[in-house]
């Protein structure tokens, strides 16, 4: 769906270029905004947003937003930080840098221009949830000092960050609590559970299950989680709080495994290997705030996404994506 929401509206995103802002910027673009995107390429990827560079209202910027960027803009996505452990783990200071500083910056944007800002939050400010499923009153089971916690915390201080703008200098925020996402433009290698389980299956090789393979997560196809964001962000309510955008179907890892070998045909086995440290049991979003303020709840089965995931993969094994 579609509209001209935004028409006029001048839109930052940053984090443009990766897997969920590409998707957002295109999006944008198609309900009318002009739309500046902004990325460092750190796990963005030029590819991603390729074929919006011939849009006259489409800007391309590198820049990492643990620095001051001074733009003129009405709207901000805040979607800038990597996403995937693989890649926030590598270098956990500039994880939680990105954060905190890039949050900061942002925010201090938004205050310039009195623009209305949202955050690209996550599910893991829940960490491993004792609460099932998570309701955005939940205050979550974190380990401040894991491997992890350059994330976990990260979002959870960028959280403090929007919330404390909004009370002290009257912002306009959101705050949305992403849960797995998935589809095209994925990056091959970032070591999520559906885009690793997709390439080993057509690759032929053996799908890595860890733990046994029990723990559950809930998979959004990613044209929901953007009709979400939109709607969040064109919500009138500056006080809303933050909301969880995720699919409320629960699947375990090796229910996953299976769907992906019996839709790409594939031979692979399933091995295992020990759970990772404070990797959370059970995930899954209450989405009932999404219901009622915004209207919104997903549309596209475990299944139907993931045919479209595995399309694009082998496009891309192709060469052709």
């Amino acid at each position: 769906m579609t509209t001209n929401r935004f028409r006029r509206t001048r839109v930052l995103v940053t984090g443009g270029a990766g897997f969920v802002g590409s998707h957002l910027c295109e999006r944008l673009l198609a309900d009318g905004a002009e739309v500046l995107c902004l990325d460092n390429f750190y796990t963005g990827r030029r590819e991603t947003v390729a074929h919006l560079l011939d849009n006259p209202r489409f800007e391309l910027m590198r820049h990492d937003v643990t620095f001051p960027v001074y733009v003129e803009v009405d709207r901000i996505f805040n979607l800038a930080c990597p996403a995937s452990p693989i890649h926030y783990q590598k270098d956990p200071v500039q994880t939680l840098k990105t954060s905190v500083h890039g949050s900061i910056n942002m925010l201090g944007l938004a205050k310039r221009l009195r623009a209305r800002i949202l955050q690209a939050s996550t599910s893991e400010v829940y960490g491993d949830p004792i609460e099932h499923p998570q309701k955005e009153s939940y205050w979550g089971n974190v380990n401040p000092i894991g491997t992890r916690a350059c994330y976990d915390e990260g979002k959870r201080a960028a959280e403090t960050l929007f919330m404390d703008y909004h009370r002290q200098h009257k912002l306009s925020v959101r705050v949305a609590r992403i849960f797995n996402t998935y589809g095209p433009r994925m990056h091959p290698n970032d070591g999520r559970v559906v885009s690793n389980f997709i390439v080993q299956a057509l690759e032929g090789e053996p799908i890595t299950l860890y733990g046994d393979g029990s723990q559950t997560r809930s998979f959004c196809y990613v044209d929901d989680l953007v009709e979400g964001l939109v709607r969040l962000m064109d919500h009138p309510d500056d006080d809303i709080g933050p909301v969880n955008l995720g699919n409320p179907g629960e699947f375990s890892m090796r229910e996953l495994a299976e769907k992906v070998i019996t839709l790409t045909g594939s031979s692979s086995r399933l091995v295992h290997r020990p759970l990772p440290e404070d990797d959370p049991k059970r995930r899954s979003p209450d989405i009932d705030r999404a219901k009622a303020l915004l209207g919104w709840s997903p549309k596209v089965d475990l299944e139907a996404g993931l045919e479209k995931a595995i399309a694009w993969f082998k496009r891309l094994r192709e060469g052709e994506a």
